[in-house]
């Protein structure tokens, strides 16, 4: 690849100054980039590519730090149910009914609905079939941090999951050994503990050893719903996260996704320990979670960062309209305007999403020497004008169809609204018809909203 100049857009870089050029330039080389902000021109080659971003905003790619791919095809299968019903009546049977090629296909599909909303990079909170997100996600050209779901006890688990701590351990090596560093570096891979609700001590220790042997981190779900402080106060004697700090896991490898029902001493015990956070707020509200204290953690120095969750508990893919929601969420919460400003919310789903997954030094800013993973904005629609305030402006109105081009290790995944390498039109066909399949294997009866009628106008003769 060839050198890519990018000239005249609102180029918002979250470097460490947070630096912002109302009409700048980013230097593109190789999977690198070479100039942000004032680009020398003695750096350009002659036979740069030129791009004019002119009345456009270019910022670093968009970081999810909580996905479920092979759930895409679920969409709809588990809306206006409890946690708990939702996880072992609707999504479990489900899931555990994938074969690869759905994992594949319905990994493909969440990928492409990812690049639409503008996210480069992902974590991906555990399927069974990981071999098939793996094959999707070096298709598609996103950047991934994959994990396996991981379980070795606990009711409500489908026949087909049952599997000893060892072969849970088993998998997850193989799986670091197949794919992490795939891709060219796109692709990592980390241990996963699904939930305490289905996982004993041994598998919790013996994952943060094995994580800090491969260098890698731990996906989780923690203090996710209120009965699940309950559980481990029952079963291990202390709440969850109390629990894992006595187990040597709360660690800065580990990434505790939902983080709703912390106490002041457990807030503390993160920031201590310099855990991780993953807030879904859209999931939380839809599932009747609860409320994380997100700005009590920021101003402890806590890194917080924003996912989504999978398609079945937040139904819409659209980490820009989760920034929205999240922001609104806190400053409802503590009747506090400035609980949750418009720059915060950029830096959590940025800087803070790649240093949640130890990639701040790759991606998460527009910097010299980081990877080229950006993404360009459409800021002339009547739904964002006029741009008073182009960062308040990137957060509280804009969607994910101002997305218009997006660039991931100096390549373009998405130019002009146009995703290429991928036939989005046959993936598509394809989801409908594996989801088709995937519901009535399942077994899963969703009962019409609104009465049908036995004979409908058309069939009159």
């Amino acid at each position: 690849m060839g050198q890519r100049w990018l000239r005249n857009g609102y180029l918002i870089t979250m470097n460490e100054g947070r630096h912002v050029y109302p009409r700048g330039d980013v230097l593109v080389e190789g999977d690198r980039i070479v100039a942000a902000g004032r680009v020398d021109p003695a750096l350009v080659k002659p036979d740069a590519e030129v791009i004019d971003v002119r009345g456009k905003l270019v910022l670093p790619g968009l970081v999810n730090t909580h996905v479920h791919l092979s759930q895409q095809l679920a969409r709809g299968l588990a809306d206006d149910v409890d946690l708990l019903t939702w996880l072992r009546r609707r999504i479990w049977p489900y899931e555990s009914n994938m074969t690869l090629e759905d994992s594949y296909i319905s990994s493909l599909a969440c990928c492409l609905e990812l690049i639409r909303s503008g996210v480069t990079c992902f974590a991906e909170a555990g399927g069974q079939e990981v071999d098939g997100m793996g094959r999707a996600v070096r298709e598609a050209g996103l950047r991934g941090v994959l994990s396996r779901s991981t379980m070795d006890s606990g009711e409500g688990l489908p026949d087909n999951w049952a599997e000893s701590t060892d072969a849970c351990l088993e998998h997850q090596v193989r799986l670091i050994e197949t794919w992490h560093g795939a891709a060219d570096g796109r692709i990592r891979v980390w241990f996963n503990v699904r939930t305490i609700f289905n996982a004993s001590d041994d598998l919790l220790v013996r994952t943060k050893q094995l994580a800090d042997r491969y260098r890698v981190g731990i996906h989780m779900h923690v203090a996710e719903i209120e009965e699940e402080n309950r559980y481990a106060l029952a079963t291990r004697g202390a709440t969850t996260v109390r629990h894992l700090q006595r187990l040597g896991v709360l660690d800065r490898n580990l990434l505790a996704v939902h983080a709703v029902w912390l106490d002041e001493e457990e807030l503390e015990l993160f920031r201590q320990h310099d855990v991780k956070v993953s807030h879904n707020p859209a999931a939380a509200l839809k599932v009747a979670l609860g409320l994380p204290k997100i700005p009590e953690m920021l101003s402890r120095g806590i890194c917080v960062s924003i996912g989504t969750d999978g398609a079945p508990s937040n139904n819409r893919m659209d980490l820009m309209s989760d920034m929205y929601l999240a922001s609104l969420l806190q400053k409802g919460r503590l009747l506090d305007p400035q609980a949750m400003p418009a720059e915060r919310m950029l830096e959590m789903a940025t800087i803070n999403g790649a240093r949640c997954l130890g990639l701040d030094g790759e991606i998460g800013s527009l910097e010299p020497g980081k990877k080229a993973d950006l993404i360009v904005l459409a800021a002339d629609d009547v739904g964002v004008l006029p741009m008073h305030d182009p960062v308040a402006n990137l957060v509280y109105a804009m969607r994910s169809g101002n997305v218009v081009s997006s660039m991931v290790d100096g390549r373009w995944i998405m130019r002009d609204r146009v995703i290429l390498g991928v036939d989005e039109y046959a993936v598509l066909q394809e989801a409908r018809i594996r989801a088709a399949s995937l519901l009535e294997r399942s077994g899963i009866a969703l009962k019409p909203r609104f009465p049908i009628p036995e004979r409908q106008w058309r069939d009159e003769p």
